[in-house]
């Protein structure tokens, strides 16, 4: 079993925080995968569920987040597991916007929900680290990471969540490595390449008139040539076969 932990403040009030983008990431996956509806247990939600036969169960601590730990350390002690069984999703002020990166133990950054997570589980967990972006200066950190997202990154971190959430059966692998990658890949698909390769200074393509000019149909002649009748057209024919 592996236990996915998405970090957060309960309550409508932060219900769109870049700090609630732990929550976020756990709702897709419980959304996109069909758990089970969430019950309150080990002071948090929770929602169970598979990944590839892996059972994983989504918790979200409801202790606000400095508290988060508890509720953590109350669930892996009830199912008998150990830090490497825990997936942390959580807001990382020094990631660029909707980046995501994977690792496991580590710095803490400065983010209390780690350090309460750290302090009753220990640190050898894993952790999937979306960024929210640096506002610049330390006095605004606050007030940035507890704002809302603003309307224009909705469409992209939508994106990111939506892509966490279909990716998360490499986690359920544990295999960390595949699942940045496979989340890279989706979020930014390469384009097909076509194999051949243009000699250097040659145009890149035709231009549109070309282009039209070479695919238009040949016009239809508009009259049709015939062969004229009448003594000066026997005349004709008989110079023209050497009769006399």
């Amino acid at each position: 079993m592996l236990l996915f932990v998405g970090l957060g403040n309960p309550g409508s009030k932060y219900l769109d925080n870049r700090h609630n983008v732990g929550f976020m990431a756990v709702d897709e996956i419980v959304r996109c995968h069909n758990f089970l509806p969430e019950r309150k247990k080990f002071q948090a939600l929770v929602s169970e569920g598979k990944l590839n036969g892996e059972p994983i169960l989504v918790l979200k601590p409801q202790t606000f987040m400095n508290e988060s730990g508890r509720s953590v350390g109350e669930a892996m002690r009830f199912y008998k597991l150990s830090p490497e069984d825990v997936v942390v999703f959580y807001d990382e002020l020094d990631l660029p916007f909707a980046k995501v990166k994977v690792k496991q133990g580590g710095g803490l950054a400065g983010h209390n929900g780690l350090k309460s997570i750290k302090a009753h589980i220990g640190e050898n967990f894993h952790r999937v680290r979306i960024g929210i972006g640096h506002p610049g200066h330390r006095d605004k950190v606050t007030s940035h990471v507890l704002g809302d997202f603003a309307k224009s990154e909705w469409p992209e971190i939508e994106e990111v969540l939506d892509g966490i959430a279909r990716e998360a059966s490499w986690l359920a692998k544990r295999d960390g490595a595949r699942f940045q990658t496979a989340l890279a890949q989706r979020l930014t698909p390469q384009r097909p390449s076509t194999g051949t390769k243009k000699p250097a200074g040659a145009p890149s393509s035709p231009t549109d008139e070309t282009k039209q000019k070479a695919a238009a149909p040949k016009p239809a002649a508009s009259y049709s040539k015939k062969v004229p009748d009448g003594p000066m057209a026997d005349m004709l024919r008989s110079l023209k076969t050497g009769d006399k």
